[in-house]
């Protein structure tokens, strides 16, 4: 969420794959598929011609509308999109598709509504980090995380193309964080657990984490944090 200071690092995180992929949206009709609080489909309309969040929950929905008004905002089921087929030009999955029960159903569905040659947009934990030498996911909101391979494999069992698999990681700032605290995630994790206040340092650092933070490179994707993506349909 944006504007809370103990969430910033992960606000930062998510703001940095957006701006990685706002080039994709130039002038597009664009679907943001799971936008929540709508601060990343906000972000989308300053280079898009149209941005359509699409979202499940009511109360999300009544949120986005009324504090994004260059967002178009529908409730909607992510694998039933109520769009025509072939009518959207862009569709963005960030941080969306670990919640999905139906996956495969739901990249169906994107690939229905796009046009030909519109683009898929997705980012997600890489499991390989996020949920290391587990089975099922640490985190008890997420059905399935996916690594590079196993995303890759699910885009393109849907009639994809697979334009870009790259990984987004620390920088020098954070790679410091990280030196400092053992790890500046498992810090906040560990905090966030104990109920705890949050030490002076360590909330002075995610504090003054910025976008420019993070690294999005197609290198040793699988040692990256979170896996950023672009698909293409035929």
């Amino acid at each position: 969420m944006p504007g809370i200071a103990e969430e910033n690092y992960w606000f930062r995180r998510h703001e940095a794959a957006y701006s990685k992929l706002l080039p994709y949206c130039q002038d597009a009709m664009v679907l943001e598929a799971g936008c929540g609080e709508g601060y990343g489909a906000d972000l989308l309309a300053q280079c898009a011609r149209t941005v359509i969040g699409l979202d499940y929950d009511e109360l999300t929905t009544k949120h986005v509308a009324r504090k994004y008004p260059r967002v178009r905002m529908l409730r909607g089921n992510l694998v039933m999109l109520p769009f025509a087929s072939g009518s959207i030009d862009v569709v963005a999955n960030l941080q969306v598709i670990e919640h999905l029960w139906e996956q495969e159903r739901f990249l169906a569905e994107c690939m229905r509504v796009l046009r030909p040659g519109g683009q898929l947009l997705i980012t997600t934990p890489n499991r390989i980090t996020f949920s290391p030498g587990r089975d099922t996911p640490l985190n008890p909101f997420h059905t399935r995380e996916l690594n590079a391979a196993e995303l890759t494999e699910l885009l393109v069992g849907a009639g994809f193309t697979v334009e870009l698999m790259a990984g987004l990681r620390h920088g020098p700032k954070l790679r410091e964080a990280d030196a400092t605290f053992g790890s500046i995630i498992q810090a906040q994790m560990d905090v966030a657990v104990s109920g705890e206040a949050w030490p002076a340092e360590l909330l002075s650092a995610v504090k003054s984490v910025t976008s420019a933070d993070f690294e999005i490179v197609e290198s040793d994707v699988d040692s990256s944090l979170d896996l950023v993506g672009v698909a293409i349909k035929p």
